[in-house]
């Protein structure tokens, strides 16, 4: 039987990089504490190092609800289509 990966939460990333940054503990010390690997650690530390510019930046990047929006709009738009497509097909069909 497959063992399921696990999934961690952003909050619980940028908590873990955030100890990890603080350097109170070594990273092994943080890896035994969340049972998570160093190399994992280190890999969080890194990402929220390199996109902390974005806390402060002007423009702020599309978060997953807006292109989840956007998506959306988009396939009720393709189905509106489709729908006077169907529409069409069936008058003259029916004729």
């Amino acid at each position: 039987m497959k063992k399921e990966r696990r999934k961690f939460s952003a909050s619980f990333k940028a908590k873990v990089a955030i100890e990890a940054i603080k350097e109170d503990q070594t990273v092994q010390e943080l890896a035994s504490k969340y049972q998570i690997h160093p190399t994992q650690i280190a890999a969080w530390k890194r990402e929220f190092l390199e996109k902390a510019q974005l806390v402060f930046s002007k423009e702020a990047p599309a978060t997953s609800n807006e292109s989840e929006n956007t998506k959306e709009k988009e396939l009720y738009s393709k189905i509106g289509e489709l729908q006077v497509q169907v529409d069409f097909l069936k008058k003259v069909l029916g004729k």
